[in-house]
């Protein structure tokens, strides 16, 4: 089934690329101002061998996978304390159900002012936009957690923790895992952005922004075809391992659909 998925999802890349490539050089062939796709997968190829490039992309990637961390590290305890006590997530919910659609990009100018650090500005971004989904999600786990194990174990005289650690937490792991991939999209997303607006030394976005004022269009496109297929990467690899660690969880969700 995955094997067959992959073939049909490469299809239909190849498809595009092919339509894209005819589009351009004899629809629009007056104006090549945009690169066919022929020319942006040559630069992209050409890029793995250009340092530059490659010192961005290594800076990118470190501001994500840091800001993902954090903001993992952050979100699960939180998700976990609150989905524990309902009193105070009734008590603090408006507060982030006012917060979380706060667009994220649009804080980027406010933590340059705040954090004059351009490492620290951008992973602050990047903490800020993908605590959300993770805490969301495991709020959603926690409250997930069925209650008649629960109160097995209580009845056997096993006291919170001992819950917690045994019922509540292995229950709502599947959900966290699912929120860490989400927020592993957002994240990529504004470490991107917090480039191209906020600049810096090196980076995935600094690069995209250096290759527009040379106006090199393909070298923008190029760079920009890498952001996603590490994205496309990142999910699968974290997709693949939802399904091998949480099995059980897709099997008890499916017998209940």
């Amino acid at each position: 089934m995955t094997g067959a998925r992959l073939l049909r999802g490469a299809v239909g890349a190849a498809g595009f690329i092919v339509a894209g490539e005819l589009v351009i050089r004899f629809v629009i062939s007056d104006d090549l101002s945009f690169p066919p796709p022929s020319v942006i997968l040559a630069e992209t190829v050409r890029l793995l061998a250009d340092p530059d490039f490659l010192a961005g992309l290594g800076t990118t990637l470190a501001n994500w996978a840091v800001g993902l961390l954090v903001a993992t590290c952050l979100a699960v305890p939180l998700g976990v304390l609150l989905g524990s006590l309902p009193p105070v997530e009734r008590a603090i919910r408006p507060v982030l159900e006012f917060m979380r659609p706060i667009p994220s990009v649009a804080i980027i100018p406010l933590a340059i002012l705040l954090i004059p650090a351009d490492g620290m500005m951008k992973v602050s971004v990047i903490v800020y936009a993908s605590v959300w989904p993770i805490l969301i999600n495991t709020l959603y786990g926690m409250h997930d957690v069925d209650p008649v194990a629960k109160e097995s174990l209580r009845s056997f005289g096993f006291g919170p923790l001992a819950v917690l650690a045994r019922v509540s937490l292995p229950s709502a792991a599947p959900f966290v895992a699912t929120g860490v991939r989400i927020a592993a999209g957002i994240a990529l997303v504004l470490a991107v952005s917090a480039e191209l607006i906020a600049g810096g030394a090196a980076g995935l976005g600094v690069f995209v922004v250096q290759a527009s004022s040379g106006n090199r269009m393909d070298l923008m496109m190029a760079a920009t075809v890498w952001a996603g297929l590490f994205g496309v990467v990142a999910n699968l690899v974290l997709l693949a391992g939802e399904r091998r660690l949480f099995q059980w969880h897709r099997m008890r969700t499916g017998a209940r659909s």
